[in-house]
């Protein structure tokens, strides 16, 4: 995920791909209108497949804390974390796993974007 350093009035300083020293936050869409815009334009993503939706998980710093998830979910779950070939974004598991993770709705979309250009 993308992270960003804030001035004390609020400005963003710089756009970081992993969390930096100091005062660093990460950096939601919504904190730059010409994203969204830009993101609203762009087809949204629906699927990507299981290498492209791992390495995410692995840039994003959240490989361990997901496995940790699944492994307490049900056999189906983890079943089909391990296997399957493709990771669909509006699947219920999935719905499960970003709510539970505490992610928005444009978190999703930027996570799934993002990992279809992987």
């Amino acid at each position: 995920m993308p992270f960003v350093s804030r001035s004390d009035d609020g400005a963003i300083d710089g756009v970081f791909e992993q969390l930096q020293e100091g005062r660093a936050e990460e950096y939601l869409a919504a904190d730059d209108p010409a994203i969204v815009a830009h993101a609203n334009a762009l087809p949204k993503v629906s699927s990507v497949s299981a290498r492209q939706f791992r390495l995410m998980l692995r840039r994003s710093g959240l490989l361990d804390q997901v496995k940790a998830w699944v492994a307490q979910q049900d056999g189906e779950t983890q079943d089909a974390f391990e296997y399957s070939g493709t990771f669909v974004k509006d699947s219920p598991m999935m719905a499960a796993g970003f709510a539970a993770m505490g992610f928005t709705s444009q978190q999703i979309e930027a996570f799934f974007a993002a990992a279809a250009s992987l």
